[in-house]
């Protein structure tokens, strides 16, 4: 089982690596920029009538679009950090949730813009103003809430175990990783395929986080073959809940989602309180 554990290794390494560069961050950058000046572009095309029959209808009248393509790019970014941080702690991996939630929020609030006229007007868009209030201040919440939860966090870490067993279960998690990795590339280019052929489809980034919960399940379940104690067992299922809680978030309607997505912060900052000043404790005086 160890050759199978350093073989995975060898792969999520290199991989994991070279998206943590320096200068995969500073072409992604760029590439970001180039990316929403090249949608602007787009549409000004097809508004002055100068794109082809066939291409005009990919792209959309309102250049406030060009603003939610962006960010749903950086949401896509972030995701894919976030499958690369599985194999660190189980707190960190959740945390990195509620960074995608306070971006998909954020994204929610430039996509109601995409509605708007141009110029932009207040009359008659009152309840889509009410929206992009809800979603930024609630974007701004969870990412406030977000700092009080790494605070509370330290520098404790979460798996407490022998070298040999933390090696096996972070390598298990790389696999997991990887697995993952490989699904949201399937999910990505099948969603881009099926827009391009002009056919309906869900959001491929709300069923992968759909996908995400499972793998939160999956995690729990493989810790407990390396830390089987009531107290890792209840704390890892807590942050799963929590995450089940924001995929909850993201399906309600607008308002619902922001006091859902909160609810999930504060019962993970509460938890990790809670575990740490208490429980913490109690496992210190036990060794």
């Amino acid at each position: 089982m160890n050759s199978v554990y350093e073989r995975i290794t060898y792969l999520f390494d290199p991989l994991h690596h070279l998206w943590e560069h320096e200068r995969m961050h500073r072409k992604i950058s760029l590439f970001l920029v180039l990316f929403f000046l090249g949608g602007l572009f787009c549409i000004e095309l097809r508004r002055l009538g100068l794109m082809p029959g066939p291409l005009m209808m990919l792209f959309p009248r309102s250049h406030f679009s060009a603003i939610e393509a962006a960010f749903t790019v950086v949401l896509i970014l972030e995701v894919i950090s976030l499958i690369f941080t599985i194999p660190c702690s189980f707190s960190r991996s959740v945390g990195k949730q509620f960074e995608l939630l306070a971006l998909i929020l954020m994204r929610n609030a430039f996509k109601e813009l995409s509605y708007f006229p141009e110029p932009i007007s207040f009359a008659g868009n009152e309840e889509a103003i009410l929206r992009i209030l809800s979603d930024g201040f609630g974007a701004l919440l969870i990412f406030a809430l977000l700092g009080l939860y790494y605070l509370v966090q330290g520098k404790k870490q979460d798996e407490v175990m022998k070298p040999v067993d933390l090696f096996s279960f972070v390598a298990a998690k790389k696999g997991l990783a990887l697995v993952l990795l490989g699904a949201f590339t399937f999910m990505g280019l099948r969603s881009g395929w099926l827009t391009a052929a002009g056919q309906v489809h869900t959001d491929f980034l709300h069923d992968f986080y759909t996908l995400l919960i499972l793998a939160d399940v999956l995690v729990v379940l493989i810790s407990q073959c390396f830390q089987p104690g009531f107290y890792a067992v209840f704390r890892n299922s807590g942050f799963a809940l929590s995450t089940v809680i924001i995929r909850i978030a993201l399906a309600a309607p607008p308002f619902y989602n922001v006091l859902l997505g909160l609810a999930a912060a504060l019962f993970a900052i509460l938890l990790t309180i809670i575990s740490g000043k208490l429980f913490g404790v109690r496992k210190s005086h036990s060794h």
